[in-house]
């Protein structure tokens, strides 16, 4: 029996052949470069190797193709990752959740939950839905997150599915100007903030039906996106190619993003003292301890003093493990900021000390003052923060005072010259406001009296409507009590008059 053989070719037929088989492996090698993943600014050389035996004149043909020139982009990962502050790997990943939301009217809130398109395990068939992408192979809304995926996350868009946002009216989950809001919740025990993050869709650049969109990402927290910094970057979209989710035109979201323990610098302030008088000296100790796991440089601090206190600038000291620190103190009104250039270590607590004289115009305030401090991680220059670190002290006016006594009455005005004289009775019940807000009621006689009034121009209005019958006496003499309000200066330590004349609304005879 004699096998079956294909007729052998024409010389010029199997040269068109051979041409034909290397043409398709070099195409097929191109297209299969493109399918495994969208790529940004790069270089790929393609070469392709190709062999023929002819068994009837037993000999073998064969060559290797030129290098084939193809320029693309760095290879894009399709996934999103979750990492610590510094960049490495979170110690437990576990209950931590991602979870992709539409924006409210407001464009910064969360509105409706995306409906993702379902689907499956890669190896499991039914009804043709596809096989999901590792690690979200469900492409679940939310994510849970795993240790065994090392944080990593993805969503896969669908073109074809309506958003329903009112700020996404008619629009797909990729078109451009489509916007959502990234939502990392960490553990309820956890240390770490939940993460906010806007997606903005800005255009298509292209690709395989057209398979790449960019869009801009937008930290609503404050905390810097990824480990090189910043609150806003730009990322891709790519459309998913390969076998497991053919069917479907998919599109990969996984944005990296880092979360950082909001404690990593702490300042606490204390004084030497919980009351002082005009013409004391306070010294203030700031204590700055660093609680990262990496050393903080550029230390800034500011410092708000309260009403009447002087920085001593000759005061300023610092001292890291019982080492003198440089300084440098600059004072601007009330504001008093110290920075330094020597970096605080891990665990490491920096005191800075300084003094303040105290002035009569403290008793003016309230003695509260408010420090900050700022600083940048050494390995990523996050900016880190804390504070204000409040303290209070207690200013007791010793010898010294400024508060001033307010007195007044209301009383019927007889002879409308705006005094009172014997015979004219003082109006209990009456209501003065002053403009401080504080209400007044006047005692049995008509009279009130208000302790320790600041001082400065202060003014008071009669309340008519607490007077029942009664209404403002007309002043023959001073046309500005022709008012129901009075305006008066009081001096410090000073007491001021403040009187009000009513008359009866229906003039009958007053005994």
């Amino acid at each position: 029996m004699k096998l079956f053989q294909p007729p052998r070719p024409k010389p010029d037929a199997w040269r068109h052949w051979t041409n034909r088989s290397i043409a398709i492996l070099l195409a097929s090698s191109f297209w299969q470069a493109s399918f495994v993943e969208i790529a940004r600014a790069g270089e790929i050389y393609n070469q392709a190797n190709y062999q023929y035996r002819d068994s009837d004149r037993n000999i073998s043909l064969g060559g290797t193709s030129a290098e084939i020139l193809v320029e693309t982009r760095s290879l894009i990962d399709p996934l999103g990752q979750i990492l610590g502050c510094n960049g490495d790997l979170l110690p437990n990943y576990e209950g931590f959740s991602v979870a992709l939301y539409e924006p409210n009217a407001s464009g910064l809130d969360l509105g409706p939950i995306v409906p993702l398109t379902r689907t499956e395990l890669p190896d499991i068939e039914d009804n043709g839905v596809p096989g999901g992408k590792d690690p979200n192979t469900e492409n679940s809304n939310p994510f849970f997150l795993t240790n065994a995926d090392a944080g990593q996350y993805n969503f896969l868009f669908d073109p074809d599915t309506p958003l329903r946002s009112p700020v996404n009216a008619g629009l797909t989950q990729t078109s451009t100007d489509a916007q959502y809001i990234l939502v990392v919740n960490p553990p309820a025990d956890s240390v770490f903030p939940q993460r906010r993050i806007k997606l903005e869709l800005v255009e298509s650049t292209g690709g395989v039906n057209n398979s790449i969109i960019r869009y801009t990402a937008t930290a609503l927290d404050g905390i810097p996106i990824g480990t090189s910094g910043g609150n806003q970057v730009s990322e891709t979209v790519v459309e998913v190619f390969n076998a497991e989710t053919q069917g479907l035109n998919l599109f990969s979201l996984g944005l990296g993003m880092v979360m950082c323990d909001p404690n990593q610098i702490s300042i606490d302030k204390t004084a030497d003292r919980a009351a002082a008088q005009p013409g004391d000296t306070v010294v203030y100790r700031l204590a700055l301890r660093n609680l990262t796991d990496i050393e903080l440089e550029s230390l800034t601090i500011e410092d708000i003093l309260p009403q009447g206190f002087q920085l001593i600038p000759e005061s300023v000291t610092g001292v890291l493990d019982e080492q003198t620190v440089e300084l440098d103190a600059t004072a601007s009104g009330s504001i008093v900021n110290f920075t330094t250039t020597t970096p605080l270590p891990v665990d490491g607590t920096m005191s800075v000390l300084y003094a303040v004289r105290v002035t009569p115009d403290a008793l003016r305030g309230d003695g509260e003052n408010a420090a900050s401090v700022s600083a940048e991680r050494s390995d990523n220059r996050f900016f880190v923060q804390d504070g204000p670190s409040i303290h209070r002290l207690v200013i007791d006016p010793g010898i010294l005072t400024d508060c001033a006594t307010l007195i007044g009455r209301v009383f019927v005005d007889k002879n409308f010259d705006g005094e009172q004289q014997p015979g004219e009775a003082g109006i209990p019940n009456a209501v003065v406001f002053l403009d401080d807000g504080n209400r007044i009621v006047t005692d049995a006689d008509g009279l009130y009296s208000v302790e320790c009034m600041l001082p400065g121009t202060r003014s008071g209005v009669l309340d008519l409507t607490s007077l029942p019958g009664y209404t403002l006496a007309p002043n023959l003499y001073f046309k500005e009590r022709n008012s129901q309000s009075r305006m008066v200066n009081i001096a410090p330590g000073s007491m001021v008059r403040m009187n009000f004349g009513v008359t009866p609304t229906f003039q009958e005879k007053v005994q």
